[in-house]
């Protein structure tokens, strides 16, 4: 082979491994590129998956969860930047009519399940309510428990301003189900609508006693003493909650009730003094 021959030969097979690793570097960089491309999908997914919650959230919960789940709607708001949770807290009957009546909610929480009953017989739940959590009853007495009072059959001595919660009040109708079980009838000064109203003529000294739920003598601290009675196992009621057909925030409602259910909320919900379900 002569001398031109070999340099013709030698300069066509640099050219085919030059065009051989100049293909191999273009496929390297397009799955790079790929990767790329699919790892910042990825990360725009994930990233727009939790931050998808947005707008308000609105909650129709009973008076006595005014202090537990406002701690829980702050937790919601720093967990989902963007949302706020909204509250209209009284007596579960009034909120449950005006729910039947077209009031603008996302979540219903009542402390009993029969106001619970007024909203799904109207068909404005979604789906089934589920019981979050248990209250029952204990006596708010003044400070120091200056009456010396001990039982439930000792509000119905003469003399004591008792104040009970409206009997078509969840808290009501449970102190009613207690005096029943102990066979004792009582005629109170007042009846409030909701527990809050009952254990604030205690707290301003306009009642000797109320008959409460535990919960809200826990919540009001040394502003009342509690006194437990047996005929409170009689008359414990369930807390059922529920995502409201008409919810115009339908992913922020779901995740509230999920907090609501979590370890987390259960933790904030027995700190307060609830039972669990």
């Amino acid at each position: 082979m002569t001398r031109t021959a070999r340099r013709i030969r030698h300069t066509r097979r640099t050219l085919q491994v030059a065009g051989a690793g100049a293909a191999a570097l273009l496929a390297l960089s397009a799955c790079s590129s790929s990767d790329d491309s699919s790892s910042t999908t990825s990360d725009s997914s994930a990233s727009g998956s939790s931050d998808k919650l947005s707008g308000t959230v609105t909650v129709f919960a009973a008076a006595s969860l005014k202090e537990s789940f406002t701690t829980l709607g702050e937790k919601f708001e720093k967990e989902h930047p963007g949302t706020k949770v909204t509250f209209s807290f009284g007596g579960s009957d009034s909120l449950a009519a005006s729910i039947t009546g077209g009031a603008p909610a996302d979540v219903f929480a009542s402390a009993s399940p029969k106001t619970m009953k007024i909203v799904t017989d109207a068909g404005d739940a979604s789906g089934t309510p589920a019981t979050f959590v248990r209250n029952k009853l204990e006596i708010a007495t003044l400070p120091g428990n200056p009456h010396k009072i001990s039982s439930l059959k000792d509000l119905t001595g003469s003399g004591l301003k008792v104040v009970l919660c409206d009997k078509e009040v969840p808290c009501g109708a449970a102190a009613e189900k207690a005096l029943d079980a102990g066979r004792l009838k009582l005629t109170p000064v007042s009846y409030e609508q909701d527990v809050k109203a009952a254990l604030t003529k205690v707290e301003l000294k306009e009642a000797d006693a109320a008959v409460v739920y535990k919960t809200d003598v826990h919540a009001a601290g040394d502003k009342v003493e509690g006194v437990e009675f047996p005929e409170s196992d009689d008359a414990v009621n369930d807390y059922p909650i529920v995502r409201l057909k008409s919810a115009q925030n339908t992913e922020g409602a779901e995740a509230f009730l999920a907090l609501v259910r979590s370890a987390e909320g259960q933790q904030v919900l027995t700190e307060a003094g609830f039972l669990k379900p």
